[in-house]
């Protein structure tokens, strides 16, 4: 399984930026690591293995970014009108500084984007702000709502990023062309998020898929099963 070691400054960021690539061709799959986890962090609890077929077929690639929570939503020493900021830069260079530089790679122009628990997070809410560039949503145990970390702070920004917020009012037709798996378990300490989030995306006529596995807890045994059984629902050819 070839991989690769992406780094390099991030104009949006200020900053280094790092990232793991795993594969030699095929679908982009932007997968996020959860909080505060690293760009490595995917591989190191075995996510990146349990799709090991996939990506020795050349099936798909996988992007590992890192991520800049502990300087946004984690970062309770700073105002939070500077920890969303923050944020909204990191969206900023995950859609210009990789999707835009992988999409191609598929004739649709389009990624995946997966990610769990707070990668859930960052997964959906790229996917329902760019629909243009996501054909599909993997959210494993994912949250949907931000402000919790925002010590009761509000503007437009956390607005825009809390997609318990913006959904309902979005109407881009490309999200009723996007697959949306939204994965939790009974157990899951996400479950009532992702229960919430599923009626209102029902409630928009936006077909997906509420997964609720049985009797798993909120962590990587669930998410190593889910991740290659939801990869199987692209269409490569």
């Amino acid at each position: 399984m070839k991989e690769n070691y992406l780094k390099w400054y991030s104009p949006n960021l200020s900053r280094d930026i790092e990232m793991l690539v795993f594969g030699h061709s095929g679908y982009p799959v932007i997968l996020f690591p959860t909080s505060m986890g690293s760009f490595h962090e995917n591989k190191d609890m075995g996510l990146i293995e349990s799709a090991r077929w996939y990506i020795e077929q050349g099936l798909i690639q996988i992007y590992c970014p890192d991520s800049i929570d502990k300087d946004s939503f984690y970062n309770k020493q700073i105002h939070p009108v500077h920890r969303i900021e923050n944020h909204d830069w990191y969206d900023k260079m995950i859609c210009h500084e990789v999707v835009e530089k992988v999409r191609h790679n598929t004739q649709s122009g389009k990624v995946v984007v997966a990610g769990c628990s707070f990668g859930g997070y960052h997964a959906a809410n790229f996917a329902f702000r760019h629909p243009g560039y996501v054909s599909h949503l993997f959210s494993m145990s994912g949250i949907f709502n931000i402000k919790s970390y925002l010590d009761g702070f509000h503007n437009d920004t956390v607005f825009y990023h809390s997609p318990d917020d913006y959904l309902h009012g979005l109407n881009d037709y490309e999200l009723w062309n996007m697959d949306i798996v939204l994965g939790t378990s009974n157990w899951d300490i996400c479950f009532d998020a992702n229960l919430k989030i599923s009626k209102l995306i029902a409630n928009k006529n936006m077909d997906h898929w509420l997964d609720i596995r049985q009797d798993k807890l909120h962590d990587w045994p669930l998410w190593k099963e889910m991740f290659p059984h939801y990869l199987s629902r692209i269409k490569f050819s």
